[in-house]
């Protein structure tokens, strides 16, 4: 009989398993999660101290984090506040000169004979048009020092636009988006033992040199009182430090000290955590640290599951299929935990060695002080 491959995109499909803590929940209520998949946290807070000080404080950082609307509209704003609060300055010096009522006078500026010219001066002075029409005089100095600060303030204005702007089209959070983690997790039989593995990617062509992983237990508990408490474990990584040229799958080992050494397929779907996984690399094209972050539920986590192979050498190329990127396949799993397949598995050749070091080490301790005594008896009777 030929052997079938049963593939699920899990992209696509939602599976819904319910346990036993399901059952007191409503039917629409969902469980909310400590992170979402994009990386964000739903956390809102409330009477914050402070609350506006702290965003003025660091204003450029306000900036930088508004939308892309919200601040094209304060750099647009900027200029036309500038320009209008300029233009009021001109406007009065020419009504106090009577530049306004008497044509035949050397005015402070030329050909500023009403409000509009006025604007008109003040935005061509800071935008350094120069049109030549309206142009300063040396008749007062007022108006000389009023011209100074405005090109003081357009330089400044600038700065910061442009400052802004390129932090903003730099942003580590857009070089997050284009480096992806698996949609689910998968835990299989790896050389004997149990792993949770997920998968992680660049779909940028201009590939990360290297950079660092982590994943932490996340458990957040509701006591009696009523208090949230919140409480994080780091989980331990095979091969932390990762080359991205090629998709990666990254693997934790199920093991004695693992918080989830003791579950099950069946105990997994009663147990309320988030994995939050995160990657933290350089860009190689701007040099600016990134990171790339995500978070795994129990309902997120397949059981006897593996990635599709993805990767297929060619003959000068790697060739990726990204559209395998989040498929998973069954394979045989023992659908026991980690700690129950440890108690039926008999003991290994290093298990046995491992456990019998303490025993020599205390042998070894005891001849030392037997043969110290011996020594010490030996003394004692040639005196």
């Amino acid at each position: 009989m030929d052997q079938q491959q049963c593939i699920i995109d899990t992209q696509h499909i939602t599976t819904h398993t319910m346990g036993r803590g399901d059952l007191g929940r409503g039917e629409g209520e969902k469980k909310l999660r400590y992170m979402l998949k994009d990386g964000s946290c739903p956390v809102v807070f409330h009477q914050s101290p402070g609350q506006w000080s702290f965003f003025l404080a660091d204003i450029f950082t306000t900036l930088v984090e508004l939308r892309w609307r919200v601040m094209l509209l304060i750099f647009c704003l900027s200029y036309i506040l500038s320009w209008l609060f300029f233009s009021v300055l001109y406007f009065l010096i020419a009504y106090v000169h009577k530049d306004l009522e008497d044509h035949d006078t050397a005015p402070c500026v030329a050909n500023v004979r009403s409000f509009t010219s006025a604007f008109l001066y003040s935005m061509s002075t800071q935008t350094t048009i120069g049109y030549g029409f309206r142009v300063m005089t040396e008749n007062c100095m007022v108006a000389i020092v009023v011209v100074t600060i405005q090109a003081l303030m357009s330089c400044f204005i600038d700065t910061v636009v442009i400052g802004i702007t390129v932090a903003k089209m730099a942003c580590a959070s857009k070089r997050a988006q284009t480096v992806g983690f698996s949609s689910s997790a998968v835990v299989n039989a790896r050389n004997g033992a149990l792993c949770l593995v997920w998968r992680i990617a660049d779909f940028r062509r201009n590939h990360i040199l290297e950079g660092t992983a982590r994943a932490q237990l996340v458990r957040p508990t509701k006591h009696p009182s009523g208090m949230i408490s919140v409480t994080y474990q780091d989980l331990d990584i095979q091969s932390r430090h990762l080359i991205l040229a090629t998709p990666a799958s990254i693997v934790h080992k199920l093991e004695p000290g693992s918080p989830l050494y003791s579950l099950g397929p069946d105990s997994l779907t009663e147990e309320d955590f988030d994995l939050v996984v995160s990657f933290t690399y350089t860009g190689d094209s701007t040099g600016i640290l990134h990171q790339t972050r995500t978070s795994y539920t129990p309902a997120d986590i397949r059981w006897g599951q593996r990635f599709q192979d993805m990767v297929q050498v060619g003959r000068r190329h790697y060739k990726v299929d990204y559209a395998l990127f989040h498929q998973t396949t069954w394979v045989q799993t023992p659908m026991v935990s980690a700690q129950e397949g440890d108690r039926g598995r008999p003991p290994t050749t290093e298990s046995i060695v491992q456990s019998q070091q303490p025993f020599v080490r205390s042998s070894r301790k005891f001849r030392r002080s037997l043969a110290d005594v011996s020594e010490e008896v030996v003394q004692e009777a040639w005196l």
